[in-house]
């Protein structure tokens, strides 16, 4: 346990942050869920719209540092090519 009040200052910053990074986290898991419900619908209007809406927050995850900003990169590249190909099969 901290002992210091600048150790203990730190744990409560680090349990505030945590939260924090912890809410981002599942509010990008959620934005891609959607992202896959829908192309798996094959509905390729809701895939559109739930791809322009993901990925500002993946980008913002990713600028919070939540994420590495590769993998959203990456996420990102991967879903829009995901995204484009739904219909055209």
């Amino acid at each position: 346990m901290a002992n210091t009040p600048s150790a203990k200052k730190a744990a409560r910053k680090i349990a505030r942050r945590t939260a924090v990074n912890k809410a981002r986290r599942s509010r990008v898991r959620t934005f891609l869920r959607k992202v896959e419900e829908a192309i798996l619908t094959g509905d390729k209007a809701a895939a559109q719209e739930a791809f322009k809406a993901a990925e500002p927050e993946l980008a913002r995850a990713a600028s919070k540092g939540v994420i590495h900003r590769n993998t959203a990169s990456r996420k990102i590249s991967r879903l829009a090519s995901r995204v484009k190909a739904v219909g055209a099969a």
